[in-house]
Formats: C-alpha cells, sequence, structure tokens
C-alpha cells in the first residue's frame, strides 16, 4: 500500500511535487500565474474568473477575448488558405463534365466524419462521388497503390483525400501515372517534400497564411465544403441544380470529428465544436439520433465530453475492429432501422475494443518490465497486438509512465505501430530521423502521435535509434507529469454561481481544458473505495475555514486512486474540476479530484 511520506510547507513555490495514482509517478502542480491587475482591469465587464482562465490559456487581446465569448472565428475565409482555389476549381470541373470523384478518408473518427461531410458535399452538387476507406488490416493508413489502382478500373478520375496524404509522395505520383488528378485535404504535420498532387490543402504548409493551423482533418474538408457552396451561391455549376446543403448542416460531423481527433478547442475550432453541438443535441441525422439512444445521452445536455468518452469511441471503434464503413454508413443512412442496428453494433464493438486494450496494456507492461522499466522511452512488439488498439495501449503506457510509449503488430514481413509521446519529446521528429537512416517504410503524424510501418529485420535498430534519440533529448529534463492548476479558490466560495460562470469556458477539451482548481486544507468527513477493484475513491469534503454558514459538505470522486484508502490524511489539498451531477432529478455540484496531497499551510 502506498504511504503517504512526510511533504515539506511548498507554500512559497508554485510547483508542488505531490503523490499520484501509481506509486512510481509523481506529478508537479503547477499554479498558473495570476493576470496583472492591469490586465484584469482591461476587461471590468468580464468577470476575474473568466479573465484569468482565457489569460492561462493565452486568449488575451480584446480582439481574442470577444471573439472567444462570442464563439466566433476570427478567420473562416477558405479561399485564404493555399490550394483551396485550384481545388475548388478542379473539382467543379470534375462535377460540370460528370467526371467520376472518389473521396478517400482515414479509418478513425476524424477521416471517417470528414468523408461523410465530404461525400455529402459532393452529392448535393450533383458529382458522381463514391467513398474509399482502406481497411486497417488489410491496407494500413493512408494512400496505397493497390486502392489507387482499384478506383482507377472503377472510372474515377479524382481522388480527393481527406484527413491523410500529405506525405504520400510515391503514391500521389503512382496515382498521377494512372491518369488520376489528386487534391489532398489533411492536417497532419508536413514532410520535406509536398506530394505531386493537383492542391496539397494543409494551413501547416510554409507556403500558406492561414491564421489558425489547428483544424481537424474533418475541418479542412470543411473548409473545401465551404469553398464549394460559397462558390456555388455566386456561380452555379448548372442552372438547372437546386444545391439543398447548407454549410450550417455539415457542423455536426465536425464537432464530432474535432472532438474525436483531439483537435485544440480554441479559436476557429472552438468555434466551430460550439455551433456542432448546437446540431448534436437537436439530431438530423438517423445514424447521430440512434448513437445518442444507444449510449442513453440526453438530448440537450450533449457536450464535447460526450463525443470524446462516449460517441467518439464508437464512431472509432468500427475502424478499430472492423471496417471504418460502419461507422460511415451510420452517418449517412437515411434508414432509421438501418441506423438502430449500426447504433448497435457499433456498441458491441466499443465494447469488446475496451476488453482488448486492457488485456494488451497488460501484456505490454509485462514487455517492459522484462526489458527494464528504468528507460527513456519504450517499444514494445507482438503478433498478439491488434493494429486498431495499439494507439490506445500506447497511450495508456505514457499515462502510466511518462515516457513515449510504441506500440508493434508484428506482421510476417513489416510491422504497423503506434506511437504517443510526452510534451517534452516530438516523437514525428524523432521517426523523421529514423526514416533519413532507412529504418521506416512509411510514417506520419503529429509531434505527440504518429504511426509507422517498419521492415521486420529493421525493427532492432529502429528500437535502438529511438532509445539513444530520447535519451540525448531527454536524460537532462526532469521528466514528470504535470497539472496545469487554473487558479487556487476558497471551496467555501464555490457555489453554483461559480458554475454558471464556467459555462463561458464550453465547449472545452485539448488546448481548452476544464479548469482545474486548487483548494487547500479541506476537512476529510468520509472516504470509501468505489468501481471494480476498488479502483476509485469517494470522498465527502468541506472548507473548515469557511466557517458554519458556508461549510457546505461536498461529494468528490477520485478516479483511480483508490490507493490512498487506508492512508489518506483528514486534511488534505485537493487538484480538481467541478462538475453537476444529475442523479434521480437532483442537481448537485461535485468535484472530480485529478489529484490529492496532505495538506500544506496555505
Amino acid at each position: 500500500m502506498l504511504r503517504v511520506p512526510t511533504l515539506p510547507d511548498c507554500s512559497g513555490s508554485a510547483i508542488i511535487p505531490c503523490m499520484t495514482v501509481t506509486e512510481s509517478q509523481q506529478k508537479r502542480w503547477i499554479i498558473q500565474p495570476e493576470a496583472p491587475s492591469s490586465h484584469l482591469a482591461r476587461f471590468s465587464h468580464v468577470p476575474p474568473l473568466i479573465v484569468q482562465l482565457l489569460w492561462s490559456r493565452g486568449v488575451q487581446t480584446p480582439e481574442e477575448v470577444e471573439a472567444f465569448l462570442a464563439g466566433v472565428a476570427r478567420v473562416d475565409n477558405p479561399f485564404r488558405m493555399a490550394g483551396m482555389n485550384e481545388a475548388v476549381e478542379r473539382i467543379r470541373r470534375a462535377i460540370r463534365n460528370g467526371e467520376r470523384i472518389a473521396v478517400y478518408g482515414d479509418f478513425d473518427a476524424d477521416g471517417v466524419t470528414a468523408t461523410a461531410l465530404m461525400v455529402q458535399t459532393l452529392s448535393a452538387l450533383g458529382a458522381f462521388v463514391r467513398p474509399y476507406i482502406p481497411h486497417r488490416v488489410d491496407e494500413g493508413y493512408g494512400l496505397n497503390n493497390s486502392a489507387l489502382s482499384e478506383l482507377a478500373r472503377d472510372g474515377q478520375r479524382l481522388i480527393i483525400t481527406v484527413d491523410c496524404g500529405i506525405r504520400a509522395v510515391d503514391e500521389v505520383g503512382f496515382a498521377n501515372r494512372l491518369g488520376l488528378d489528386v487534391i489532398i485535404t489533411d492536417h497532419h504535420s508536413v514532410g520535406s517534400v509536398l506530394p505531386p498532387a493537383l492542391a496539397a490543402i494543409n494551413p501547416k504548409r510554409a507556403d500558406c497564411d492561414y491564421p489558425f493551423k489547428g483544424l481537424a482533418g474533418v475541418g479542412l474538408a470543411y473548409k473545401l465544403a465551404q469553398g464549394l457552396l460559397r462558390t456555388q451561391q455566386q456561380a452555379p455549376i448548372r442552372r438547372d441544380l437546386t444545391v439543398d446543403l447548407d454549410e450550417a448542416d455539415l457542423l455536426d460531423l465536425v464537432a464530432l470529428g474535432t472532438v474525436a481527433d483531439l483537435a485544440p478547442l480554441l479559436d476557429e475550432n472552438r468555434a466551430l465544436v460550439q455551433r456542432g453541438l448546437e446540431r448534436i443535441n437537436q439530431p438530423h441525422r438517423p445514424g447521430l439520433q440512434a448513437l445518442i439512444n444507444k449510449t442513453g445521452l440526453a438530448l440537450g445536455q450533449i457536450s464535447a465530453s460526450s463525443i470524446g468518452y462516449i460517441l467518439g469511441p464508437r464512431i472509432n471503434a468500427a475502424g478499430r475492429l472492423e471496417s471504418a464503413m460502419l461507422a460511415y454508413e451510420l452517418l449517412r443512412t437515411d434508414d432509421v432501422f438501418k441506423a438502430a442496428s449500426l447504433a448497435g453494433e457499433l456498441d458491441l464493438l466499443n465494447a469488446r475494443r475496451r476488453q482488448l486494450t486492457a488485456q494488451s496494456l497488460e501484456a505490454a507492461q509485462a514487455q517492459i518490465e522484462a526489458d527494464g522499466a528504468d528507460g527513456f522511452l519504450y517499444l514494445v512488439a507482438s503478433k498478439e497486438f491488434l493494429s486498431g488498439i495499439v494507439g490506445l495501449v500506447a497511450g495508456r503506457l505514457v499515462e502510466q509512465t511518462y515516457r513515449p510509449s510504441l506500440v508493434v503488430e508484428l506482421g510476417d514481413r513489416q510491422s504497423r505501430g503506434s506511437a504517443r509521446s510526452i510534451a517534452e519529446f516530438d516523437i514525428t521528429n524523432a521517426l523523421d530521423r529514423c526514416a533519413v537512416d532507412g529504418l521506416l517504410v512509411r510514417h506520419g503524424g503529429h509531434a505527440a502521435a504518429a504511426g509507422f510501418t517498419v521492415e521486420n529485420k529493421k525493427l532492432p535498430a529502429l528500437k535502438a535509434t529511438l532509445q539513444e534519440i530520447a535519451a540525448e533529448e531527454l536524460s537532462e529534463k526532469d521528466l514528470q507529469p504535470s497539472l496545469h492548476i487554473d487558479a487556487e479558490i476558497k471551496l467555501g466560495d464555490t457555489d453554483w454561481a461559480t458554475w454558471g460562470l464556467l459555462q463561458q469556458m464550453e465547449p472545452t477539451g485539448y488546448a481548452n481544458p476544464q479548469p482545474l482548481f486548487l483548494s487547500r486544507r479541506l476537512q476529510v468527513r468520509d472516504a470509501r473505495k468505489v468501481g471494480a477493484d476498488g479502483a476509485h475513491l469517494k470522498l465527502v469534503v468541506s472548507d473548515p475555514e469557511a466557517g458554519p454558514r458556508r461549510e457546505a459538505a461536498w461529494d468528490a470522486i477520485a478516479f483511480r486512486q483508490g490507493h490512498w484508502y487506508g492512508s489518506l490524511p483528514r486534511v488534505v489539498d485537493l487538484a480538481y474540476k467541478l462538475e453537476e451531477n444529475t442523479w434521480n432529478g437532483n442537481r448537485r455540484l461535485q468535484l472530480v479530484v485529478e489529484d490529492l496531497r496532505p495538506a500544506t499551510r496555505g
């Protein structure tokens, strides 16, 4: 059992070491600096707590604050994006000439929603269009020559990628030799050479001056749809065509894919997701309605968290374990009976995905222990690891070890893997260095997440090289996960009015996290284990310094912190989020504890 050591009084420092959910790991509590009084004075019409929260997220200018609170994007002109004019012109010509178009997507929720969005848009404009999403196991990520050959034989003349393609230099060249034109829309990091596509839409291009670089794959598909629909309003492709589609009709898909892909919920993404959630809470797609019904979510209360933890994983489950086309069909069907059947199938797949992830995580942990669990980077491989869950397992390893982690499904001659990383280590840059040495067949991704293919004979060299790079970059760094606390507040001063203010920060998610607070010297009135194997801790706490009139008892839940039971101090400091809990029609505020420690003097 974890024993709590005597901790020093750290009240003079903004960085506080503390115990966490695992014995092998400690977290730092980093309290965000207070906004200067001069800054607070500039926004006297905005509650100080909101100004502080925005300050810590880098939203600081009057224009940025106004746009954030209004839920609008400062810039949304799609034609500011490099390649947009060329893409719109070529697509309109294809539609006018009756050419066949294929939308080539990815098998995750971002790619599936982007595929559905683009097919819906092109269909509304009168195009002959078909979707193509590669099978994760049989084909792997991104463009592949076999699929391109099949599409060419089927009569396609234009390929539009969504959420993939920006590094497919050879594959696009192959497509060109087949007589295919290729338009790329992809938000992943750009390589040293752009593919020879007719247009490559990606705001991360060095020559693209579109100001917001954080759009998801579905967000870029939406920008292309905007360009097509706005041009159609000014210059119809055909006079006899009535386009029964508005930009706003696509926003539910944008919200689903953006949140599920962990795109930053700031700037344009936040505005799009905010408007998309309104559509999701009044769903017009039978498939989305069926999925909401299956999960038991209540209309009007679906949030970004609902997407991230409930809807998104079910959409992702199709591509992880079966075919992503199941999720695509759910989002595109107009048949309510088919929608209900597909929603049930995705729900079952998601349950299976959870079970397989837990089993694979246990096996990965055993490999790390056998190798010696004291390195700067971990790479584990097995034929038993399924390609659809290696990314999930890698993510859980990073949570547990705070080390870059790569999980590989071993194939016969080539193997595919997924990587997840920490803030101090750009995993895609590390893979770039390995590719220069000829150790990879292909790869791509972001600083924090990537996918790759490697020849089996080169896997030991890849592992050794990555570990060398990690040691080189991380050996002098203090590797501890951190909690970034927005503000220290008195629990006794917190009430429903505070909760109401926090709603102005929604939707919250990646880069705009749900506000995290610190309250010191709270009295623990009750504590008990809950959940499977007592993994979680249920608390009742109060603030004795608030006085008898405001010393209310607060329910608190500390997920994955059941180990504290039996050694929990009577007085604690809590880092927590404030949430509404509704049970049997009763509404109460509760604390969701991210971390706790024995109380220090505040």
